[in-house]
């Protein structure tokens, strides 16, 4: 069943592999420029729109921050979304030096520096 205890752990457990950024790096990062520049607009959005990674990033912070105990369903269904996201990120990894780039930049959104 959804939501059980097993579930719980084990979408809380696959997010904290795939988030590898700490509540304080993620926020600080959100702050930035190159965080804003990179990522999908929202439906609706127009250019200074957030991207949705940007959005998620910030949902992500607070979630980090939440005791296990204290997710609801939406939280656990948010956590189950970026960990999809950053697999299916990982695997378009571009050649080359990755340090400065948009692919980068867009997964650090969701959490996930892959230079750590």
């Amino acid at each position: 069943m959804a939501g059980d205890g097993g579930d719980r752990d084990a979408t809380a457990k696959a997010f904290g592999e795939a988030v590898n950024m700490t509540p304080a790096r993620l926020e600080d990062w959100l702050g930035t420029d190159a965080s804003h520049e990179v990522g999908q607009k929202g439906r609706g959005q127009k250019g200074g729109g957030e991207s949705v990674g940007h959005a998620s990033g910030r949902r992500i912070v607070g979630l980090l921050r939440t005791k296990k105990a204290d997710l609801d369903e939406d939280d656990l269904a948010h956590m189950r979304e970026v960990v999809g996201y950053v697999h299916r990120h990982l695997a378009q990894r571009p050649d080359g030096d990755v340090t400065d780039t948009p692919w980068r930049y867009s997964l650090m959104n969701w959490g996930h520096d892959p230079l750590k």
